[in-house]
């Protein structure tokens, strides 16, 4: 495929897999939530004395704030993202529940006026994702240019439900792969 038909692919694609996702049951949903989480907790203990980013849910994701109550308490810090500026990469603020929030890009939540932090693992939500570990994002381009800004990269973490699982996402020079996917079916470490 040449670069201008991935774009128009992926763009198509994106739109289904985001239908797929918010048409999914609140049963099924809270049923996959709860087994992710658990994979999360029982898979990743080296995440209890590190700095997660994660992401506030948007559009029928997987809500990670669940797992991270449970990682905090066991001594883990949290933060969420925060788009400072079209092309860039995000930045991660401090986050534990009842900080101030704000109303950031796309009215996602952003705590309000937190220490500015470097995460050293990202739990990352793919639209969708391949077995290599590549992510269909939302287009933006955010994670990949914040993983290319981290040194040390962090450890990355898609979650995500199997219904986004694709065969390749046609990766670009641009694209990073994650490190692990984690659905409802279990952990999946990546092969690229």
């Amino acid at each position: 495929m040449q670069p201008h038909d991935i774009k128009a692919w992926k763009a198509s694609l994106r739109k289904e897999l985001l239908a797929k996702r918010q048409s999914v049951s609140a049963t099924d949903r809270r049923v996959w939530n709860a087994a992710i989480t658990q994979h999360l907790l029982d898979g990743f203990p080296q995440l209890t004395d590190k700095t997660i980013g994660i992401y506030w849910p948007y559009q029928g994701e997987f809500d990670p704030r669940h797992a991270l109550r449970h990682l905090r308490a066991r001594g883990a810090r949290s933060a969420l993202p925060e788009v400072v500026q079209k092309a860039a990469p995000l930045q991660f603020r401090h986050w534990q529940p009842g900080v101030a929030m704000i109303q950031g890009v796309y009215d996602i939540p952003v705590p309000a006026a937190t220490d500015i932090v470097v995460p050293q693992a990202l739990i990352m939500p793919p639209v969708g994702f391949d077995a290599a570990g590549y992510r269909l994002g939302y287009g933006g381009g955010f994670y990949d240019r914040t993983l290319a800004s981290l040194t040390p990269r962090p450890l990355t973490i898609g979650v995500a439900y199997e219904l986004s699982r694709l065969p390749t996402i046609h990766p670009q020079d641009f694209d990073l792969p994650m490190d692990y996917v984690v659905t409802e079916r279990g952990i999946f470490p990546t092969k690229a």
